[in-house]
């Protein structure tokens, strides 16, 4: 019975992703998008190759340009359950970066200065680019808002990123702070 089901869910995958494929402004082969799924101006979204979204995720592009890609994320990617993704201008991912559960990544943030109507009904704006570098891990709970990790980093789990993080470093903490980076001599994790 438990191998019926598998079947039925990953056939289930499969035509999701076919259906999604079209809304997208790319997406690369061997790309599973999980069911459930949801997606706002997929035109402005592009995901490569061998890339695995777990279900409940939910990417959305503000811009309404059609020209530029607000949302990239690169090859051989793994995201999982109930991500968040929003850009109106700027947000790449790169290639093998695995992303855990519940991570939300965003370019933008709700305007709130007129104290005299609801903020939802403000505008949202472009605070700056995301970028994830290739290699790194984001853990369970991650919210990158505006910033930049590096390549090969790792973020802990609960970790709220509001500065760029370099290369080849492990931040924690909310807001995250970098507290190894890897010594190419040592070939070691040192305590910053």
């Amino acid at each position: 019975m438990e191998e019926i089901i598998k079947y039925h869910v990953k056939i289930k995958n499969k035509l999701n992703s076919l259906l999604f494929s079209f809304t997208l402004k790319k997406m690369g082969k061997k790309s599973t998008l999980c069911y459930p799924f949801s997606v706002d101006n997929g035109k402005n979204i592009e995901i490569g190759s061998n890339v695995y979204i777990r279900s409940n995720a939910w990417f959305i592009s503000i811009s309404s340009s059609l020209k530029d890609t607000c949302l990239a994320i690169g090859n051989d990617t793994y995201i999982g359950r109930n991500a968040h993704f929003v850009a109106i201008k700027n947000v790449k991912i790169g290639s093998n970066v695995l992303i855990a559960d519940n991570v939300y990544i965003s370019d933008n943030i709700h305007q709130y200065n007129d104290v005299e109507r609801p903020i939802k009904k403000q505008a949202v704006s472009f605070k700056g680019p995301v970028s994830i570098g290739e290699h790194s891990w984001l853990g369970e709970n991650v919210c990158v808002v505006a910033c930049s990790v590096g390549k090969h980093s790792v973020v802990g789990a609960n970790s709220v990123v509001t500065s760029d993080i370099p290369d080849y470093s492990i931040a924690v903490g909310s807001p995250a702070k970098v507290i190894k980076q890897y010594d190419f001599e040592t070939k070691k994790w040192l305590k910053v």
